[in-house]
């Protein structure tokens, strides 16, 4: 069994440990992160997964961007630790979080990833959306939690800066009752796995 919780201001050295230990050296560098970088991720969606010694296992992050003035979510990094790789940790928490996503009223999400790996949730590529270089088009893949919400939608990804938006996150982080419990799950069991996201 392992305990889900959403990421909280106490996890962030232990979950920056893990991205460390998961990432080549360098991966603050990456596109990406200038899109995250004083942004405020997105609470709730954020999750940890513990183990029964209470040790950090896997992760999985949100942020909030834009493309062509929409919103989206720019789902990434996920980790899972050396040593519980190959135990479905990361589909679960995938799986987990898209469904929070939906049931949240996002409608679309995107990463920048290997196409045969994020395929099987549903992520296809996005013909149009345009990353802040250096990024392989080929990587950037999106997923529809709303049946239509990534047509016709094109577009650099752009920083999510309007003050109202950080303003809103941050409160939500730190108002009482808004985030969602933490429970014990097994991720092995496939009544513990939610449906698939709608594509």
């Amino acid at each position: 069994m392992y305990e889900l919780c959403p990421e909280t201001e106490a996890d962030t050295a232990e979950v920056e440990a893990l991205l460390d230990l998961c990432f080549a050296p360098g991966r603050t560098a990456l596109s990406s992160y200038r899109l995250r970088d004083g942004v405020p991720p997105v609470p709730g969606l954020c999750l940890t997964l513990r183990g029964g010694d209470g040790g950090l296992v896997a992760a999985i992050r949100y942020w909030p961007v834009r493309v062509a003035s929409l919103p989206v979510l720019l789902l990434g990094p996920v980790a899972v630790h050396p040593t519980a790789q190959g135990e479905g940790l990361g589909g679960y928490l995938m799986r987990e979080s898209l469904g929070r996503a939906g049931r949240t009223g996002w409608a679309r999400v995107m990463l920048v990833g290997d196409a045969p790996y994020y395929g099987r949730f549903g992520f296809r590529r996005l013909e149009g959306v345009v990353m802040p270089p250096p990024t392989n088009p080929d990587r950037v893949l999106g997923l529809e939690l709303t049946p239509g919400a990534w047509v016709d939608l094109r577009g650099p990804v752009e920083r999510e800066a309007a003050p109202s938006v950080h303003a809103a996150l941050a409160e939500m982080a730190e108002a009482p009752g808004t985030m969602p419990p933490c429970r014990e799950v097994d991720p092995t069991e496939p009544a513990a796995r939610p449906p698939p996201p709608r594509i």
